[in-house]
Formats: structure tokens, C-alpha cells, sequence
């Protein structure tokens, strides 16, 4: 995603008077710019970096929504809020099914090692920012067949 879209999204919440999304758009837009000024790049923010920052924040909100006390409702809705809002944003991630299909095509000659370090070291490189860790790791145990 261009880090502009994401400035715009932000304007246009705060012309719209949402100020729940305006905020949430804010801190995203916030994150993105630390990380591009922590590499230098302060006017030069690549999709990439705005890519990265989003799936960061994407994956900190469901930690968030997993760790609320369930006697906290009024938390919960918030960072329900917050996730799809962040997930509006978020680039689409491949699903286990197309983890697999893309594995082996691409892979094959790596599976058939059956080592699953090896395997994921050369998946990951490719799938990264594509496909949540964890999705890819249960993706290849199940090809490699190793748990």
C-alpha cells in the first residue's frame, strides 16, 4: 500500500467525523513513519515499509484481542475495531491452500529433503510479508511430514 493512500484514508475519516478509524488510521500512519525515519528513508517510503509496518500492526491487535480479559467487553469491541480497520489496510494474505500449491510447485525439490529447517529457510525467504509464519510452518509440517 503507498504510505499517500494511507494519509488519505486518515483525512477522509476526519472529514467524515469517525474519529475511532481516524485514530486507529493515525497510529498506522504514526508506526509507519518511525520505522521510514529509524531506516533513513523519510522521504522515500516504500510500499514495502508500509507493507511491513501494517502486518506488524496487524499481528500486535489480534495479540491484543487474544490477551483481553474477557470481563472487558468495552476493550474488546475497541480492538475489534481496531483489527479491521487495520485489516482494511493490511496486504491480503495467501491462504493455506495456496501455501501449499505455490510449495509445491515451486519447492518441490526442497520437500522432498524432508527436512523441515531447510525447508522453511528457503520457503520464508520467498513467502515473507505473503503469508503468515505460522500458516507457511503448519504448511510445511504437513509436507514434510514432520510436527
Amino acid at each position: 500500500m503507498k504510505f499517500e493512500d494511507l494519509q488519505k484514508a486518515m483525512i477522509a475519516a476526519m472529514k467524515a467525523h469517525e474519529a475511532d478509524r481516524k485514530e486507529t488510521i493515525s497510529l498506522l500512519v504514526a508506526a509507519v513513519k518511525k520505522v521510514a525515519i529509524d531506516a533513513g528513508e523519510r522521504d522515500n517510503i516504500t510500499e514495502e515499509m508500509v507493507d511491513s509496518v501494517l502486518l506488524k500492526e496487524l499481528k500486535s491487535v489480534k495479540e491484543q484481542i487474544d490477551t483481553c480479559p474477557a470481563t472487558r467487553q468495552d476493550l474488546l469491541e475497541k480492538y475489534k475495531f481496531n483489527l479491521s480497520v487495520v485489516e482494511e489496510f493490511a496486504p491480503k494474505m495467501l491462504s493455506a491452500e495456496e501455501v501449499e500449491k505455490l510449495l509445491k510447485e515451486k519447492f518441490a525439490d526442497v520437500l522432498a529433503t524432508g527436512n523441515k529447517g531447510q525447508i522453511m529457510k528457503a520457503v520464508m525467504a520467498e513467502l515473507k510479508g505473503k503469508a503468515d509464519g505460522k500458516v507457511i510452518s503448519e504448511v510445511v509440517a504437513k509436507l514434510s511430514g514432520t510436527k
